[in-house]
């Protein structure tokens, strides 16, 4: 990797007491996100984000991936590279001087281009979300100032399987990437990558996937958020949605009211006797996208149960909601839907200091319901309702998996941003969403089933 023109008196040093730990400021982004903006809290100019493209771009086409002016992988699917491990160095990269690597459970935490919000990982959170089974101290890497210890640096990894079209291949998922705001110009990001793809290729696993809000060589799948407010009046208050021109505060309540109780039959809360069923339902349910997780009962366990002991006294400790339903004559579970929380500090407001959100996480339904739009609307509706209950002012979800079949039905609006999802070293053949669009289909399956946090 070819680092930047850079000399140790331009980078911060590692006694610097703004490196202290009272006041590292980690930006949780996906493997990408730094590629996108110089800092955060700073809204880069045109010319700055051309630079950073160029930058980026030069980055990827060392690497594995699809380029742009590729077909596509229209004619192909498959391992882009074959790697010799007689090739892969068997020691770290060389780093900046005045900093070292090391293994961590890091904090971290983002903050918007407008500085109105950021996200809170609570330590139960970042357990959930670091520790799956399979997950490995050595591929959540850190970077900390030599002499203070200071952590400035961070990229997680954690290992699954996913099925692309009919093959199923052993992936690293890449997620938090992490640098310290003095820091985010000195190339540390492709660092980190060829880091922890270094580790990964010693261990036998060549193939990753990835998100990012950025465009970068070349996605498989284009995702946008939606929102649906659950307490639009404190969403309003706070800045977090605005009021349309031709409506009221009155209006916009009475848009967005639901039910005070649910609607289908059998609806529960998921417990450990569910899980082989879970289990079956949902790998039956995921395999109608063209890219899709394979999950064990182990994986689900963590998954779908974690934080759910700490429930009993707090929601606020509860990481993730799961749900099933029960068929009260054969005692089958025929549904299953889930989503997580994380909250958002609102930095500008002094009435509303928390935003609760809700995101939606894994859902299935029996393969041949015969009204599935149906069923899916009413399933979703419930979780709406119980996420209500249980506290959250918003609702997230993407456009993949069948998500066509309900968010305009229950009022889910777009937001400004996509999610893109890329694959590090496969060809995927046809690109499963190519649709930038801002359109719904509920005719249309969704192509991409894998829900990264």
């Amino acid at each position: 990797m070819e680092e930047s023109n850079t000399t140790q008196n331009d980078l911060p040093s590692s006694k610097d007491t703004s490196l202290t730990k009272s006041s590292v400021n980690l930006d949780k982004a996906t493997v990408s996100d730094l590629f996108a903006k110089l800092r955060l809290g700073e809204r880069p100019s045109e010319n700055d984000k051309k630079a950073k493209d160029v930058e980026s771009y030069k980055f990827w086409k060392t690497q594995p991936v699809p380029q742009f002016n590729d077909d596509g992988g229209k004619s192909r699917g498959g391992p882009i590279k074959v790697i010799n491990l007689d090739e892969v160095p068997k020691s770290p990269y060389p780093i900046l001087d005045g900093f070292e690597w090391g293994t961590i459970d890091p904090e971290d935490e983002k903050e918007d281009d407008d500085s109105t919000f950021r996200l809170n990982y609570s330590p139960v959170f970042l357990r959930w979300a670091l520790t799956a089974p399979g997950w490995q101290k050595q591929w959540h890497i850190g970077v900390r100032a030599s002499t203070s210890q200071k952590l400035v640096a961070f990229i997680s990894g954690l290992p699954a399987n996913i099925n692309v079209h009919t093959q199923t291949i052993k992936v690293i998922e890449i997620n938090f990437l992490c640098i310290h705001k003095k820091l985010r110009s000195k190339r540390l990001a492709p660092l980190l990558i060829r880091e922890i793809t270094r580790r990964c290729y010693l261990q036998g696993i060549y193939q990753a996937i990835y998100t990012a809000a950025a465009v970068l060589p070349t996605p498989v799948a284009s995702c946008r958020y939606y929102h649906r407010p659950l307490n639009w009046l404190k969403l309003y208050e706070s800045g977090f949605s605005g009021m349309p021109g031709n409506s009221t505060k009155a209006r916009q309540v009475a848009k967005y009211h639901l039910p005070s109780t649910t609607q289908t039959p059998g609806l529960r809360l998921m417990q450990a006797d569910d899980l082989d069923a879970v289990h079956e339902l949902l790998g039956r349910y995921l395999q109608r996208f063209d890219i899709s997780p394979t999950f064990s009962i182990d994986e689900l366990r963590h998954l779908l149960f974690f934080g759910a002991g700490q429930a009993k006294d707090s929601s606020s400790k509860r990481v993730v909601w799961s749900y099933v339903v029960e068929d009260q004559e054969t005692q089958k579970i025929t549904d299953f839907v889930s989503f997580y929380s994380i909250e958002s500090a609102v930095l500008s407001h002094s009435q509303n200091d928390v935003i609760r959100t809700a995101y939606l996480y894994y859902y299935a339904t029996t393969d041949n319901t015969p009204n599935l739009q149906q069923r899916i609307q009413g399933l979703i509706n419930d979780a709406l309702i119980l996420a209500k209950k249980a506290q959250f002012d918003v609702f997230n979800a993407l456009h993949l998996q069948d998500n066509d079949l309900f968010l305009e039905k229950l009022r889910f609006g777009p937001g400004d941003g996509r999610l893109h999802y890329y694959l590090f070293n496969y060809q995927v053949g046809p690109a499963v969403n190519e649709d930038t669009s801002d359109s719904l289909d509920s005719q249309r399956p969704g192509g991409m089933g894998v829900v990264m946090l």
